[in-house]
């Protein structure tokens, strides 16, 4: 079973629970799966079953509050929480890319944070190293606004009607195989009968020849 197919066996108001909570602790800096629950959700309610407004409020609430926790928290810890996070997961906070998100931070500054909510693995460093590096809180809270509402928004508004179009499309195709499996299932029907319907004529023909001949 998918994300999706799990989603939806459970009561739309876990929904947007779900959706908030995993993107505030991905935004945490904890490696979880928030884009794939946001657009799980989001072709959800493409199908009915959630409202996309709410799906994309909650996301963006999420992606907000839970970047800005990890600021407070990067900010608090400083380097040697960079450090305890790297060997707790060391796959995604490798000193390697520690340094990769440093320089991106160095150079663009608060666009970091903005952007880096497009970028799968920036979007887990960016609270805690905009912290870490100790941005100014202002800076940080812009971007974050900005690059949580548009992220989250815009994810859920694309992959809604990129569902909704799908799902006319797939209705559409459905009900144009149903005609054409008709057309060619008469179509067939009018061979066969065609088929069957040329030796008897040409029975009749001959039966009708012979008894000509009787006559003469």
């Amino acid at each position: 079973m998918d994300v999706q197919e799990w989603l939806g066996t459970i009561p739309p108001i876990s929904i947007y629970l779900l959706v908030g909570l995993v993107i505030a602790v991905e935004s945490l800096g904890i490696p979880l799966p928030g884009e794939i629950v946001l657009v799980s959700a989001a072709l959800l309610s493409s199908q009915g079953h959630v409202n996309p407004w709410i799906v994309g409020a909650c996301a963006s609430a999420g992606a907000v509050m839970g970047d800005s926790i990890g600021y407070v928290i990067g900010r608090r810890g400083g380097k040697p929480l960079l450090e305890k996070l790297g060997r707790r997961f060391p796959k995604h906070f490798s000193s390697a890319h520690i340094a990769s998100a440093e320089r991106s931070f160095e150079r663009w500054g608060m666009w970091a944070v903005f952007f880096g909510r497009f970028i799968a693995l920036l979007r887990i460093f960016a609270g805690p190293l905009a912290g870490v590096l100790r941005m100014r809180y202002w800076k940080f809270l812009t971007a974050n606004l900005m690059g949580g509402v548009i992220w989250a928004g815009g994810t859920t508004a694309v992959v809604y009607y990129v569902g909704v179009v799908a799902d006319a499309w797939l209705k559409r195709f459905s009900w144009l195989g149903l005609v054409a499996a008709l057309l060619v299932g008469l179509a067939s029907t009018l061979i066969v009968r065609r088929k069957q319907a040329g030796p008897a004529i040409q029975d009749d023909l001959g039966a009708e020849a012979g008894a000509e001949d009787k006559v003469a």
